[in-house]
């Protein structure tokens, strides 16, 4: 009886790595992170702002859609003090993307000719006064962009610095696994990005945006996520107190521009 099982027992080894295999690859595979460049736009004037939101829409976007990057964000200020700044976002797939972008602009020939208003500006009317550019890693939590429906729209923009590394990281930490982004879903704070900002100013420091049909839509999702239990809950945690591992909060009111794929 005992060599009996035995047999059939050696019968089915041969046969195992295949079942493995098989429901393995039935799993779910995991997104893999997108990278984002995010760039904000220092403008004198109306001229500048047209000059750089053509550029986007007649050469840089085409451009970077036949490279493979997709969603490509261009916004206002909703409210600017002054003449708007203009904020961009550039998700590419994987770093190597990014890296190679610049190289591929300059052999297209395409680009080249839609974009030479802005390129060959001259120093006695350049196309804007500075960039300000940052290189940001999605969050595991939402590791690609979120598109919201093209409709009217607004949106938020917030930084969040920390003191320290070890801060920062806790904060992303509070946003992927404590549950927070999934809070944010629920109570209706829809995220279009979350990113950490590997190279850039003020750092340690972390970038995500929001967006809502308007500002009253705002106030009232805001303010149901302030009482949610679950937020409640996770921000009285002594390890993700605000005072521990946030030292300022940035925040920016959007409206996305014509050429805006987001």
């Amino acid at each position: 009886m005992k060599r009996r099982n035995f047999v059939k027992s050696s019968l089915l080894l041969p046969a195992l790595p295949g079942i493995i295999s098989s429901k393995s690859s039935d799993m779910p595979k995991k997104k893999k992170q997108e990278w984002y460049e995010w760039r904000v736009y220092t403008l004198k004037d109306q001229i500048q702002q047209k000059l750089v939101e053509d550029y986007f829409e007649q050469a840089l976007i085409p451009a970077m859609n036949r490279q493979g990057s997709r969603n490509i964000g261009l916004f206002k200020e909703l409210k600017p003090e002054a003449q708007t700044r203009l904020f961009a976002i550039i998700p590419y797939d994987e770093i190597n993307s990014y890296l190679e972008a610049e190289t591929k602009l300059a052999k297209d020939a395409a680009y080249q000719t839609a974009a030479a208003p802005y390129l060959a500006a001259p120093s006695t009317a350049p196309a804007y006064d500075r960039i300000q550019s940052s290189l940001l890693k999605a969050f595991d939590g939402m590791p690609t962009i979120g598109v919201p429906e093209k409709k009217d729209r607004i949106f938020e923009l917030r930084r969040y610095e920390s003191a320290s590394e070890s801060a920062g990281k806790k904060k992303i930490e509070m946003f992927n696994k404590a549950g927070e982004i999934a809070i944010f879903r629920r109570v209706g704070l829809t995220p279009v990005f979350f990113g950490e900002a590997v190279i850039g100013e003020m750092r340690p420091n972390l970038t995500y945006m929001l967006t809502f049909d308007d500002m009253a839509e705002h106030d009232k999702n805001w303010k149901s996520f302030g009482s949610d239990p679950d937020w409640k809950k996770i921000s009285s945690m002594p390890e993700y107190a605000d005072s521990k591992i946030v030292s300022r909060i940035t925040r920016t009111f959007l409206a996305p521009c014509a050429a805006s794929q987001v």
